[in-house]
């Protein structure tokens, strides 16, 4: 009789051949949008099927993982630990293909690299022809996006790499130096700056500073900077470089700009751009990746030929 009962109850018992890897993707992305609707579309399914799937996965599991009504989702306790390990799951299955492809040619196949804004639209027209002609079977698919998301990103296993500025807190990840990368200031052409051949930090004492907004690692270094000049941040945050060009050339305000950035910005409004003299401002721009991913050498060898690549 009690031989009967533990089979039942092992019957009863949830296996891993009960939940998919899709579902586990599916519950993932409701946790992170909190919407059937956004979820839906970012795992490329119908809402109704999305809520049949999270209806499934709940039924299997025996547990209520989201509070759901007609105005919002929530995550339960016990919805939030299980959707914890799905992340955990999903980011070993991504590395178990990664590691297959690795012992095969880690230059194969598609790789997700995320880049700063205030890299991007410098830096990957000038390089990306020679590193796909260094590695034509290799697939890059590029995320544009602020740090804080980019360092998610890497650390859920969505990226296998990013190209980041050297200064933010990186935690434990992987990087490789790239290249050191200069600040000049910008100033409105009839400004007084525009009279030096180089600028100091005496130069912004009491000045308006115009800055990018929250989540731009580019404004907290300008700031750590600025900061010990006296420079005044005006009240406006610029979501792009572009935007702070316009304003700075419309007579709003100085700003730091990165010495990639120069050939384009410059030839978008009439600006005076002068150099700093010692200490110069600046930021170190770094290949990251996690220590753990199976492609950890072929990123290295990789940084290597961005860093060759560099204009």
């Amino acid at each position: 009789m009690a031989l009967a009962i533990a089979a039942a109850m092992l019957g009863a018992m949830v296996r891993p051949s009960d939940l998919s890897l899709r579902q586990l993707e599916y519950l993932v992305a409701l946790a992170d949008t909190l919407g059937f609707h956004r979820a839906a579309e970012r795992v490329h399914v119908s809402q109704p099927s999305l809520s049949a799937q999270i209806q499934q996965i709940e039924a299997t599991l025996g547990l209520r993982l989201f509070e759901r009504d007609h105005r919002r989702v929530l995550l339960t306790p016990a919805g939030e630990a299980v959707v914890a390990r799905a992340r955990r799951i999903l980011q070993e299955a991504r590395d178990l293909v990664a590691s297959a492809q690795a012992w095969r040619d880690p230059f194969q196949g598609t790789w997700r690299l995320g880049v700063i804004p205030t890299v991007a639209p410098y830096l990957l027209p000038e390089v990306l022809p020679a590193l796909a002609a260094a590695h034509p079977d290799l697939r890059l698919k590029l995320r544009e996006e602020r740090t804080p998301v980019l360092l998610v990103e890497l650390g859920a296993g969505r990226l296998e790499a990013a190209l980041l500025a050297e200064g933010t807190d990186l935690g434990d990840l992987a990087r490789v130096p790239l290249r050191k990368d200069p600040f000049l200031l910008a100033a409105p052409i009839h400004h007084p700056v525009a009279q030096k051949a180089q600028v100091s930090l005496r130069d912004l004492e009491g000045e308006p500073l115009l800055l990018l907004e929250d989540g731009h690692c580019l404004r907290d270094q300008a700031l750590a900077f600025c900061g010990e000049a006296g420079a005044r941040e005006v009240d406006f945050r610029a979501s792009s470089l572009p935007t702070l060009v316009q304003m700075v050339a419309a007579g709003l305000g100085l700003t730091l700009l990165p010495g990639l950035s120069i050939p384009v910005e410059a030839s978008r409004a009439p600006l005076a751009l002068r150099p700093f003299g010692r200490p110069v401002p600046g930021r170190t721009l770094v290949l990251a990746w996690r220590r753990e991913s199976p492609l950890a050498e072929a990123l290295g060898t990789f940084a290597e030929d961005l860093r060759r690549a560099w204009p």
